[in-house]
This record gives C-alpha cells, sequence and structure tokens, in this order.
C-alpha cells in the first residue's frame, strides 16, 4: 500500500495546528517544573516534555514562529521536510530532515530555544511526517507566531522567505 498524507492524518489522528499543517500531542509528561526553577522567558510552570506528531503537504508550511523550549525534530515518512531557522545573531539556518543521509539530509535537527523557525515539504505531490519533542514541554502561552512586517524589519535579508512563510 502506497502510504500518503491521508492516510496518516487518519491513522495517527491529526486535526489542523495553527500554524499549519496536521498535528497530534502524543505525550505530555506528568512531571513539572515550577516557573521560580525555569528561565524568565517561561510564563508559568511547564510539564518536562512533551511530543507531537506533525505533518506537512506539498503546498503547505508552519509559519514562523518560536517557543520558549529546545524543539527536537524526527523524521518519519514521506518527503524530505525543510526547516528554516532564523538564530537571534540574524543568520539563516537551514535543516534538511529526511533519510538520504548522502544528500546531507538527518534523521534528527534541534531548534534552538528564541529563534524564529518555520518549515515545509519542497517536494511536490508530497508530504513530510516528522515528530517534534520539546523540553521543557510547550506550552502555547510560551509560543510566539510571527508577525510578517516586524520579522521583515529583523531580518530583511529573507524578506522573500519570510513572505512565503508568514500568514500575517
Amino acid at each position: 500500500m502506497n502510504k500518503n498524507a491521508a492516510y496518516y492524518i487518519e491513522k495517527l489522528g491529526l486535526n489542523q495546528h495553527v500554524e499549519g499543517g496536521s498535528f497530534v500531542e502524543t505525550y505530555r509528561s506528568n512531571i513539572q517544573i515550577t516557573k521560580q526553577h525555569l528561565p524568565s522567558i517561561f510564563t508559568g510552570d511547564c510539564n518536562i516534555s512533551t511530543a507531537i506528531y506533525f505533518l506537512l503537504e506539498h503546498g503547505q508550511y508552519s509559519a514562523f514562529h518560536k517557543i520558549a523550549s529546545d524543539e527536537m525534530w524526527h523524521f518519519y515518512a514521506g518527503s524530505t521536510l525543510t526547516i528554516y531557522e532564523l538564530d537571534q545573531t540574524g543568520k539563516l539556518i537551514t535543516h534538511k530532515l529526511g533519510n538520504d543521509l548522502e544528500a546531507g539530509e538527518s534523521f534528527q535537527c534541534v531548534i534552538k530555544a528564541g529563534n524564529w523557525f518555520g518549515s515545509r515539504c519542497e517536494v511536490k505531490n508530497s508530504f513530510s511526517l516528522a515528530g517534534c519533542t520539546v523540553s521543557p514541554g510547550f506550552d502555547f502561552n510560551d509560543f510566539e507566531l510571527a508577525n510578517k512586517a516586524d520579522l521583515i524589519n529583523q531580518y530583511p535579508t529573507y524578506q522573500n522567505l519570510i513572505e512565503e512563510m508568514c500568514a500575517s
């Protein structure tokens, strides 16, 4: 059976994600870290770790956003997922998540806490299924979706990319 995006969306119970694509949370640790033991960027207590499945189809993108934690990405199925990371010095880091190691792809990559990032499947008629593990765990209170104009002002060199991958 040729497994396509619809297969994984159904079998994994994925739903639309606010930043684009489809996802489902698969793990949220019951152990919490209190705000007093976290850096000031966090807004409250956090679970130690969280994990999701995340799927993007060609033509979709995960809009530029940032979170307060490091986020590790894992490749599972489909085609290469390109993750664009804008670090705090203004450098663009392009991660190729996939299983073609000879082409420079990797099964995992880490996006550093506080860096802007977005992703997309750039292979026509395909999809990318990945997983994301966040520690300290993901919380929407520590999530910021980029404002297109503000991000272009901060990173004018990457205006075209930002315009392609920001909703507003």
